[in-house]
């Protein structure tokens, strides 16, 4: 029996479960995610008809890439609706379920030369799935970790989650660069394909299965012994009373999406256009870049305990701008550079951790869930969307536009950073009262 306040006990064994259990959670659940995108070459190959030009298939099979983020807004609040008013715990362990399962049945999918149409339609559909598993995962990871630790330590317990979150990533350009090593280009075709979508949904159901041992938040339960049956519904209340910090966060993101899109997702391939380097040289650099970024996130959160959302966002977002100039002024005077300047930038993007430190602050616990995935996902669909369009349009005309447009968006967040504590004149380490954990 913990009767330490809230506000200065220390981080318990129960906490690091529950941290270590999230963040390998996340994890394995954004690999499964992003798996899908290694290898849309081969699918294109598999599941449309073989007469197709190859630009059309692989239009194609990128088209059902992006339909995992046209789905991530709707999965991701009609999951935060029920974690508002039936549990964190409930909606976070069946998000992981969701996950797995479309991704196992994607390894076992018959191809085109099996059953036709029937092929794309069911890839499709469980795209979708996992579009709408992945847009509950991360808000709802958020706010269940930030809702379990000590107030002084909601920093550190995003950042880990944001590191797990970017491990998944890691994990699965390992997990192609391995497959694609162990086999060759005809076995990759013909099975090899299979195994990294068998093991991520294999392993999401063990962390479906790890989840059952997590506690509901204390957030929650004080919530659930003070409200009534007639409940606002969540939604309601947060489009009613909470416009600006909907605003405010969904800036803040848009921030996180162009130095995830833009930086760790797109570079590889502007540079291999821009500079004729050759994928296996990007690769090894993008490792790196999502290396650094997976540790400086966690390091970050632990930056904000201490210094707070302001301080920590105003400096994270100056030195995402000059690291990313770095970049590609840097590589575009001597490739050889191309790795320690990489490195440098993702180490830089490790700043996006304050976006969610931000936007658990920002709601009151009754919609918080809610709030975090209403606007973490649907400015994440908007202009994580459009973000690949622009860019390309923009570097059309200038070499040099994907770094002019990071240092933009950048300059963007560090403003709602600077709004949220214009706007709040709390201490920004903190969660509002109404969200201090009870321990019993």
């Amino acid at each position: 029996m913990d009767h330490q306040p809230a506000k200065t006990r220390r981080l318990t064994r129960q906490d690091a479960r529950t941290l270590f259990l999230a963040s390998l959670g996340g994890a394995l659940e954004f690999y499964d995610f992003i798996i899908f995108v290694f290898f849309a070459n081969v699918i294109a190959q598999l599941f449309f008809p073989p007469g197709m030009p190859e630009w059309l298939s692989q239009l194609q099979a990128f088209g059902i890439f992006a339909a995992g983020y046209l789905a991530r807004p709707l999965g991701g609040i009609v999951m935060a609706h029920f974690g508002d008013l039936f549990g964190r715990k409930r909606v976070f362990t069946f998000s992981v379920f969701l996950m797995a399962v479309p991704t196992l049945i994607m390894g076992l999918l018959p191809t085109y030369a099996s059953i036709g149409v029937a092929a794309p339609v069911l890839l499709l559909l469980m795209r979708m799935a996992q579009g709408a598993a992945i847009g509950g995962e991360a808000p709802g990871a958020w706010v269940f970790v930030a809702e379990h630790v000590p107030a002084r330590r909601v920093g550190l317990a995003c950042g880990m989650l944001t590191g797990g979150l970017t491990g998944g990533i890691l994990l699965g350009s390992l997990m192609a660069s391995g497959i694609n090593l162990a086999y060759s280009p005809a076995e990759v075709s013909e099975f090899a394909w299979r195994i990294p979508f068998i093991v991520g949904g294999v392993f999401g159901l063990v962390a479906m299965y790890l989840r059952r041992w997590l506690q509901e938040t204390p957030v929650f339960e004080e919530m659930r012994q003070r409200a009534g049956a007639d409940r606002e519904m969540p939604i309601k209340a947060m489009i009613r009373d909470q416009r600006v910090p909907v605003i405010i966060s969904m800036l803040a993101t848009w921030m996180l999406t162009a130095g995830i899109v833009v930086v760790i997702l797109m570079t590889p391939a502007l540079f291999q256009k821009m500079h004729g380097l050759s994928p296996a040289t990007t690769l090894t650099a993008n490792v790196a870049a999502t290396f650094t970024l997976t540790v400086m996130a966690v390091v970050v959160g632990a930056l904000l305990d201490r210094f707070g959302t302001l301080r920590v966002g105003l400096v994270g977002g100056v030195a995402m701008i000059v690291t990313t100039y770095a970049l590609y002024y840097g590589v575009e005077a001597n490739s050889e550079w191309l790795l320690p300047l990489y490195a440098l930038a993702g180490a830089a993007i490790g700043m996006i951790t304050v976006v969610p430190y931000l936007m658990v602050h920002a709601f009151p616990a009754e919609t918080r869930f809610t709030g975090v995935s209403f606007s973490y996902n649907v400015s994440y669909a908007i202009f994580g969307g459009i973000t690949p369009l622009v860019v390309s349009l923009l570097m059309a005309t200038n070499r040099h536009a994907a770094a002019h447009y990071v240092a933009v968006v950048a300059l963007i967040g560090m403003a709602s950073f600077i709004w949220d504590a214009a706007r709040n004149r709390r201490p920004s380490r903190e969660l509002p009262p109404k969200a201090q954990p009870v321990l019993h």
